[in-house]
């Protein structure tokens, strides 16, 4: 039995509240994947706050074709789609992506839209080397430790320097004075 009119109008408006959560949507050819291996894929997606869904790209057309951000994904709606609708950590998801690939070598990467962008799979693959929120958190508080450290190493040499100088002034003076009565000893 197919889907009702009131049941296809409910899925367009789920696709649609999962679309405008997404950072990225990734479409894939599905073809000859079993359950469980549709299960093992939303699985490695899930900890990267990524949805699998698997629906007719009748449905998704319909669901981007009013969206800017999204339409680009109707030049990949054609044979047997999988969309991961990915909110959170695009590099994770698309790194978990490339290891299921991997793995089962079933699936064929179709395209990725990105902020009303079509993505091919190099483009694709050029976001996930890009480094994850928390390595460039990371990066930027080990940049700014560094700051601090030469600022404080920077501020604690004055003194130490100032105190050389200090220290150096009755040597010069010492200095000084020899070779002035040298000179008055060699000119008398």
């Amino acid at each position: 039995m197919g889907r009702t009119l009131d049941n296809k109008k409910e899925v367009v408006a789920d696709l649609k509240e999962l679309l405008s959560e997404s950072q990225l949507a990734i479409v894939i050819d599905y073809q000859g994947l079993s359950v469980a291996q549709i299960t093992d894929l939303r699985n490695r997606l899930r900890p990267t706050g990524t949805v699998c869904k698997v629906t007719k790209n009748t449905l998704m057309r319909r669901a981007v074709e009013d969206d800017e951000n999204w339409k680009p994904m109707t030049e990949f709606l054609v044979g047997s789609s999988a969309f991961m609708l990915v909110k959170d950590d695009v590099g994770g998801a698309i790194r978990a992506y490339q290891d299921f690939q991997k793995a089962t070598k079933k699936t064929d990467f179709k395209g990725g839209v990105m902020q009303g962008q079509a993505l091919s799979q190099d483009q694709v693959k050029a976001i996930a080397d890009l480094p994850s929120k928390e390595e460039l958190i990371g990066q930027v508080a080990g940049a700014i430790n560094s700051i601090a450290t030469k600022l404080a190493v920077g501020v604690n040499e004055v003194p130490a320097s100032l105190g050389r100088s200090v220290n150096e002034i009755p040597g010069s003076l010492g200095r000084v004075l020899q070779a002035l009565s040298a000179q008055k000893e060699g000119g008398d």
